[in-house]
């Protein structure tokens, strides 16, 4: 029987996507072959739910052509079907994750990422606690192979630890977990790469914005978000005034 309820849908369909690229990875395929393939299947997947079960809806995908369309949609579905396609095609990696989310009428209604190789589903129905936080210096979330100017200057101004991982998904749910402190991100993202991940975070009590502070918005004319700040709420302040000290903050942040 199909379910009613959004945040369920959204749990069913990114593990159901999370568990097709697990088997994936049992293939031949390997490295950028595999990425593409699993991020075309994913998201053959993840569509064809929507379609079935939310046929009125309108969706925002990575993986598909945009359209005007969903500007005037009521309910818009941002999918990523596989973030951190570099890390999924390396075949031992495990930080790569699915996105779904639901955007309704200006706001992020429900959400869940999916971290496959991990066996976790984090979702909007039942936020997860967010641990006691550790003694020690402040903790960021960094990509492993790319990590902004700034956030190693935040790393000197707050004599912070960063901490590499995977996916923008990965990275984000990193703070629910209490693997780290906060995520920042400058210079290039795009709605899907953190719609459901703010979703679920913000549904456990994290702070979300850019990183001037201002409200993330989505089902945008452009897609384009290229900057954000995923924190626990005690830091966001000093996490805020450090990023509007860095010199060339306005060059960092990408409108």
């Amino acid at each position: 029987m199909a379910t009613t309820d959004d945040g369920a849908l959204a749990v069913e369909l990114a593990a159901a996507a999370g568990e097709l690229l697990l088997e994936l990875r049992g293939t031949a395929l390997s490295g950028r072959e595999l990425g593409a393939h699993g991020d075309q299947r994913a998201n053959e997947l993840l569509i064809a739910g929507l379609a079935e079960r939310r046929p009125g809806d309108a969706v925002l995908s990575e993986e598909s052509a945009d359209t005007t369309a969903r500007l005037s949609a009521d309910r818009v579905w941002i999918i990523d079907p596989l973030d951190g396609t570099r890390e999924y095609g390396e075949g031992d990696r495990s930080d790569w994750a699915v996105h779904v989310a639901l955007w309704e009428r200006g706001e992020l209604a429900a959400g869940a990422v999916a971290v496959p190789a991990q066996e976790i589903v984090h979702d909007t129905d039942a936020p997860q606690q967010v641990p006691p936080r550790a003694d020690g210096p402040l903790r960021i979330a960094v990509s492993r192979s790319r990590p902004p100017a700034l956030v190693e200057y935040l790393a000197t101004e707050l004599d912070a630890e960063l901490v590499p991982m995977g996916s923008a998904g990965v990275k984000a749910t990193a703070v629910l977990r209490g693997e780290v402190d906060a995520y920042v991100h400058a210079g290039g993202q795009y709605e899907w790469d953190s719609a459901a991940p703010v979703a679920v975070a913000e549904a456990a009590g994290l702070f979300c914005s850019r990183i001037d502070g201002s409200p993330l918005r989505y089902n945008q004319p452009s897609p384009k978000l290229p900057d954000l700040l995923v924190c626990r709420p005690e830091f966001s302040a000093k996490l805020l005034a450090a990023i509007a000290s860095q010199p060339d903050v306005a060059e960092v942040r990408v409108s």
